[in-house]
């Protein structure tokens, strides 16, 4: 590590506190963030921030266009370098409002942490989302083996998820307390549960058909009655690891343990709709196929705000901006139907629609 590397410590220290606690950032949030910084000094071979000017912003920009990703080993796409240089300029941005550094950065020099606009907007551009079918995910749960202990647990897995749309961090730190199969509910309390922003509420499980509440309960039962699971620990352990003849580590069975991240879980999903024939579907893109669900099935205002609220959403609106995007296959057959012409609106769509407007004029002014 440079020698001056160390006179930066310090305040890395504290913006990451500040990130913490102020912006009530997760902590994969502020690894990416530091990740970034960390570009930054490693380019300025370590340069004392206070020593930043306008030419460093300038020539980090141009050295992060001929960086190589180390997982494609292709170029950057332009959606790190614009996460990169965004986190950049929140960092000096914040640098200059603390003492010591207020009289040694001119914010001006922090504008040059841009792209341009043309750079911003390819930055910028919704991707295509790769996002199951319930039928897919049916499909996949039906070919999942489940005879020996670690198999039953990666299918209730699959099937937990659908059923309540929980981010992967959440399902990784579920304890069995938290399910309720009676009321066909998940407590997500942020006391236990690793929720977005520490938040506590209440998912209903959603009509996703019979078989994967089938499949949970079932998974229940066999760890309270055959082995003797108690309220308080996890719905979903992690492998016990021993070795074998080989002195290889091999899966042997499950500890009483949660898992300390949800890589796990991730590699899990993966083996599995692979093993069935699909390509991979992350387990947060399930919250995906539940949104487009809800565009078939939910009727009035109240129905979607229903929905959107058991996502762990504040307003409908969040639901729709993050998640429900018109997938290619509706968007042609949108098209294609206004094409033709127009049919007369009936009253009672005329209706529903208004009565939407209004709800949402009134959700806004709450």
């Amino acid at each position: 590590m440079k020698k001056n590397s160390t006179k930066n410590a310090r305040i890395l220290y504290e913006y990451t506190k500040y990130l913490g606690e102020a912006k009530q950032l997760d902590q994969s949030t502020i690894d990416g963030v530091m990740k970034s910084v960390n570009r930054f000094e490693e380019f300025s071979n370590y340069l004392d921030f206070k020593k930043f000017r306008a030419k460093h912003a300038i020539g980090f920009k141009k050295h992060l266009t001929r960086q190589k990703s180390a997982v494609t080993g292709e170029e950057l796409s332009k959606a790190t370098v614009l996460t990169t240089i965004r986190n950049l300029k929140s960092f000096f941005q914040y640098l200059v409002t603390q003492k010591g550094f207020r009289a040694k950065i001119n914010y001006s020099d922090i504008e040059y942490f841009n792209l341009s606009e043309k750079d911003t907007r390819i930055g910028n551009a919704k991707r295509k989302r790769n996002v199951a079918t319930i039928d897919q995910i049916m499909q996949t749960m039906e070919a999942m083996p489940f005879t020996t202990e670690i198999e039953k647990r990666d299918r209730a897995l699959v099937a937990f998820t659908i059923l309540t749309g929980a981010r992967d961090g959440a399902v990784a730190s579920v304890k069995i307390k938290h399910i309720d199969l009676t009321e066909q509910c998940f407590y997500q309390d942020a006391r236990d549960v690793k929720t977005k922003f520490s938040k506590t509420f209440s998912t209903y499980f959603f009509p996703v058909g019979q078989l994967p509440s089938q499949i949970l309960a079932e998974w229940i039962e066999h760890l309270v009655k055959e082995h003797g699971y108690q309220q308080s620990d996890p719905l979903f352990p992690k492998t016990k690891l021993a070795h074998n003849k080989n002195q290889q580590f091999e899966a042997v069975g499950l500890l009483k343990e949660h898992w300390s991240n949800a890589n796990s879980i991730r590699k899990i999903f993966k083996h599995a709709f692979e093993a069935a024939g699909f390509p991979y579907f992350n387990p947060h893109s399930f919250r995906n196929t539940l949104v487009r669900l809800a565009e078939n099935l939910c009727q009035t205002p109240e129905e979607f705000k229903a929905w959107s609220q058991n996502l762990g959403h504040e307003s409908v609106l969040t639901s729709f901006y993050s998640y429900g995007d018109v997938p290619d296959y509706k968007q042609a057959e949108l098209l294609r139907k206004l094409s033709k012409p127009a049919e007369k609106v009936s009253p009672d769509i005329e209706g529903q629609f208004k009565q939407f407007m209004e709800f949402q004029e009134m959700m806004a002014k709450k």
